[in-house]
């Protein structure tokens, strides 16, 4: 083990770990913000009973991913200094308009909406809590664009004297596709992961609480919740599709390597299991169904699908000598994993649903028991899909410009980096049981009261004393 190795498991543990904030974060911030539009259209106490209750979580997510991605940027510095000298032109535009304009965007506007319930005109309370929805989003964006450079490389050129990549088109580093696709993937995901939670939650409260005055409210966040992740699960699998097929563009040997397929095949079959040789090189045994991977990558079912050992010589000749493959059963299981979990969190969305059929009140147990699993089944998805994502990609860290082994800080130690990486690793340790207790002490207490409502009118009352809603 050497420096590079544990400064790759550092980056990789904190980016997952961080990740389980982002999905909660995006989708839930857009999810309250149709509630609370439900409120100011319908005046229906229930949907202001909502947007309270599950605003809350929102809010303690939102925290505790702000805290938990701070550390990401600390990291290109001192453990990936020669990756940062190399792609700072080009991450300093996107990174710095996030941080400018989507974080402070976000952030400002969630202040306003948390100390605005009394204070605010309804509809301009109403409008804050949609622009930190949008902030959100729009950070998202800018964030999804500066990764698709490592993905797929545009918009700028290597400066031969300093050997750095330098920024000669920033709109197409903003309009790349691999970040087109990727932003409507990754909404849908986090959807996914926010209408997991809503269902949670509220599934939880009509089988536990099933003759409280409440009742009606949860029965209709289990319902909204269902249909969104049922929207959310359809939009995953058509973008999915997309990217799959632009991956095969620009990421040839990633593709390969999530289907196992050694050799170049026209047409090429659908791996539903495949298990290689110890060294990686061929395949030993393979279930398959024909045709669909060639539509999948190419959208022609006869479509060519390079192989594996096909693109490893082809790169050794493009770029020297040495490995170009990923780490095979990592990329294969990954994707595998990532799209089960995503299936099986629609599955039971199809559950609950059938569950209020002709307002029917659910009560079985083993529906509770997978309604609470809900919401871990997508963050699993997202966090199977970002390793594929990236560990795929390897041995690149920009695929075709530099390698991972020429990213990492020359300076940093193997102590120095087991020792951040130590400290890290408690503190997220810590934060993860804060975040699981808060967010479980608010579930179980339930909607809030709302008898002293927010003003119904749109006038400033510049007297009324500024209360906390919550």
């Amino acid at each position: 083990m050497d420096a590079l190795d544990v400064a790759r498991w550092q980056f990789g543990v904190t980016t997952v770990y961080h990740f389980l904030f982002v999905p909660l974060t995006i989708g839930l911030s857009v999810l309250v913000a149709i509630l609370q539009t439900m409120w100011h259209r319908t005046g229906n106490e229930r949907y202001l009973k909502l947007t309270k209750f599950y605003g809350k979580l929102f809010l303690i997510n939102f925290a505790m991913g702000v805290v938990t991605g701070i550390v990401q940027e600390f990291q290109f510095g001192m453990n990936w200094s020669d990756y940062s000298r190399f792609v700072g032109d080009i991450f300093g535009a996107p990174l710095a308009i996030e941080a400018l304009v989507a974080f402070f965007l976000e952030s400002t506007f969630i202040g306003l909406w948390i100390f605005g319930w009394d204070r605010l005109p309804k509809r301009a309370h109403l409008a804050s809590i949609w622009a930190a929805a949008i902030g959100t989003n729009l950070s998202a964006y800018f964030i999804l664009a500066a990764n698709s450079f490592m993905q797929n490389p545009v918009g700028y050129r290597i400066n031969p004297d300093s050997g750095r990549a330098e920024l000669t088109d920033f709109p197409a580093v903003l309009t790349n596709k691999v970040a087109l696709i990727t932003f409507p993937h990754t909404l849908a995901g986090s959807f996914l992961v926010a209408g997991s939670l809503i269902v949670a939650v509220g599934l939880w409260h009509v089988i536990r609480n099933r003759d409280s005055a409440d009742t009606g409210a949860y029965r209709f966040a289990t319902r909204f919740g269902s249909w969104v992740v049922l929207v959310a699960s359809a939009a995953v699998l058509f973008t999915g599709d997309i990217q799959g097929k632009i991956m095969t563009d620009v990421q040839p040997m990633k593709m390969a390597a999530a289907e196992g397929l050694y050799r170049t095949e026209s047409p090429a079959s659908f791996s539903v299991l495949t298990i290689g040789s110890l060294d990686g090189s061929r395949e030993v045994f393979a279930l398959k169904i024909p045709y669909l991977l060639s539509y999948l990558g190419t959208g022609d079912p006869h479509g060519t699908v390079h192989g594996i050992n096909d693109l490893q010589a082809q790169y050794a000749t493009q770029y020297g000598a040495g490995s170009y493959t990923p780490i095979i059963p990592v990329t294969y299981w990954s994707f595998r994993f990532m799209i089960a979990f995503g299936m099986a969190a629609g599955a039971i969305a199809l559950l609950v649903l059938w569950s209020q059929r002709k307002g029917r009140t659910p009560s079985s147990r083993w529906l509770l028991r997978a309604g609470l699993a809900m919401p871990v089944l997508p963050l699993l998805a997202n966090s199977f899909g970002w390793i594929f994502t990236e560990m795929g990609r390897q041995p690149w860290i920009v695929f075709g410009e530099m390698l991972t082994r020429n990213g990492v800080s020359r300076s940093v130690s193997l102590a120095e980096v087991l020792t951040s990486f130590t400290a890290f690793t408690l503190i997220y340790a810590t934060l993860a049981v804060i975040e699981v207790k808060l967010l479980l002490r608010y579930a179980r207490a339930g909607v809030p009261d709302v008898s002293e409502q927010p003003p119904t009118d749109d006038t400033d009352d510049a007297e009324r004393p500024l209360a906390f809603a919550y």
